[in-house]
């Protein structure tokens, strides 16, 4: 199953966790292709990647220049070959072999049970049940075929890319799969700099969010309208299941009277 996918890991200054998330990837998928694309890193990330490199075998892309996180991940899935393309953040912890299994099978189960599935870490400070971010996370699974069309659309969209694959993805029906994936962490932006740097990067990311979704009022409206043809043939199942049991019991009446 593993060998049908390609891990896409989009990294910038990720000193800290880079080795450990590349290495574990790298452990716990046999057989899968692992694509590290390094968006214009200026600590030591290159510097571990290539001392990696000969360790283990992954597939790494350096950006001259930091383009952004779309352009990363466009970048990731044009340099890989496998099937099912599944994102993986690079500064994640506690890493788990089922993590990945929860996000692939659902894909290539034989009935097809999700056409993307998302992962949300359970170490975060919103609890997930609640977590109105958690359709932004990074961990997501979807086949290569369904990405290559809107590849550039969400090339330079930077923060906004999540938010654009939901509204295609939901636009067109595709079946959408939520998973907890237990113990693993994703550290805040308030971990990993200063409060004022991390502040200034949640209101440009939202902004970019913001943007995503005043541009794509089309995928938008095609999700309501789906959102609403879901909701009737669900009340048209659920009327024609009540009106079974009613004919089913007239019936029994029928005969127990006659």
């Amino acid at each position: 199953m593993k060998e049908k996918v390609s891990i896409v890991i989009c990294a910038y200054n990720e000193e800290a966790t880079i080795e450990y998330v590349v290495s574990t990837c790298h452990e716990f998928n046999p057989g899968s292709e692992i694509v590290v694309v390094d968006d214009g890193s200026d600590d030591k990330t290159p510097e571990i990647l290539a001392e990696l490199k000969k360790e283990i075998e992954f597939k790494l892309v350096t950006l001259e220049e930091n383009q952004g996180k779309s352009h990363a991940m466009v970048t990731g899935v044009e340099n890989a070959a496998r099937e099912v393309i599944l994102f993986w953040d690079a500064d994640v912890l506690n890493i788990k072999k089922e993590h990945f299994d929860q996000l692939i099978r659902p894909i290539l189960s034989e009935d097809s049970e999700a056409d993307m599935v998302l992962g949300s870490p359970s170490e975060t400070l919103i609890d997930y049940r609640v977590n109105p971010f958690k359709s932004l996370t990074g961990e997501r699974a979807m086949r290569k075929e369904d990405l290559v069309p809107i590849l550039e659309n969400i090339r330079d969209i930077r923060f906004g890319v999540e938010t654009y694959i939901n509204l295609h993805f939901q636009a067109h029906g595709k079946k959408v799969k939520y998973t907890l994936l237990d113990g693993l962490k994703h550290p805040t932006k308030y971990a990993k700099t200063t409060s004022a740097k991390a502040t200034q990067e949640f209101i440009s990311e939202g902004k970019e969010i913001a943007v995503t979704l005043l541009q794509n009022y089309d995928l938008i409206t095609r999700r309501i309208g789906n959102s609403f043809e879901e909701q009737g043939e669900k009340l048209r199942e659920s009327f024609e299941k009540l009106q079974q049991e009613i004919n089913e019991r007239i019936q029994a009446l029928l005969k127990n009277n006659g």
